[in-house]
């Protein structure tokens, strides 16, 4: 579904992203692991081209997307995308910030883009909040329908920017349950995470990314158990919790 191959973004003379390579199959949840500043999230802001590369070529479904002449919002209308900071529209409320896109962008007549959201709103335990405003939820149930709003696109992948950092620990859970589930019904997915014991459990793949540069890609069994790299050791002392 997609590759990437030798891309290169950088910021001035500072080189962000260096010689980054990512295959991603239908079905695949691919988890970006690493320190913060390694890259994870512009990784994921130039595969959705909210960040124009340097270097390198994108391909989705066998068509080159980095080239500029592309036009951006072609493609996202494919690749959804869940902020960190959920991005919700303050003024708008939980149903119409869900059925913005597939009505406006789309072209979904609205009827059809309210029952889609309807439903997945009583999916994931919003039926009774979707007359409120974002400002009289909790964060969890924000990034709840932060990840609602990009599935009521119905994208072919979803891209996830470290969702659970901006929640409180207890909120966490609800929101992996989300992804968890999403995962188990085949949803193709790339996220940044923080999230370890989440990445075991759900990934097919594990990147850890280092200074730009994914330095060690395998299964989640192997990378997070038996790591080839030095560095990724390190980084996974760190933040695995000691066994036994």
């Amino acid at each position: 579904m997609l590759e990437v191959s030798d891309l290169r973004k950088a910021y001035g003379e500072k080189v962000v992203l260096a010689d980054i390579d990512l295959t991603v199959d239908r079905h695949d949840v691919i988890c970006l692991i690493g320190s913060s500043g390694s890259g994870k999230s512009t990784l994921l802001r130039c595969l959705n081209l909210l960040e124009q590369i340097d270097d390198g070529v994108i391909r989705f479904d066998g068509a080159e997307i980095s080239d500029p002449r592309v036009d951006p919002r072609s493609v996202r209308r494919r690749i959804g995308m869940v902020f960190q900071a959920f991005n919700l529209f303050p003024h708008l409320t939980v149903l119409d910030n869900c059925v913005l896109a597939p009505v406006r962008v789309h072209g979904v007549p609205r009827s059809e883009a309210v029952a889609r959201a309807t439903e997945l709103l009583s999916r994931f335990g919003l039926a009774d909040q979707i007359a409120k405003h974002p400002d009289r939820l909790s964060g969890g149930q924000q990034q709840r329908v932060a990840l609602v709003r990009a599935l009521c696109t119905e994208p072919e992948l979803l891209l996830l920017d470290e969702i659970t950092a901006a929640l409180d620990p207890e909120l966490v859970g609800d929101v992996l349950t989300i992804v968890r589930d999403l995962a188990e019904a085949g949803t193709t997915m790339v996220l940044a995470t923080h999230e370890m014991s989440f990445a075991r459990e759900v990934a097919t793949s594990v990147c850890f990314l280092d200074g730009g540069r994914i330095l060690e890609h395998g299964p989640p069994g192997e990378l997070l158990v038996a790591p080839e790299q030095e560095r990724t050791r390190q980084f996974l002392r760190r933040v695995l919790p000691p066994s036994g």
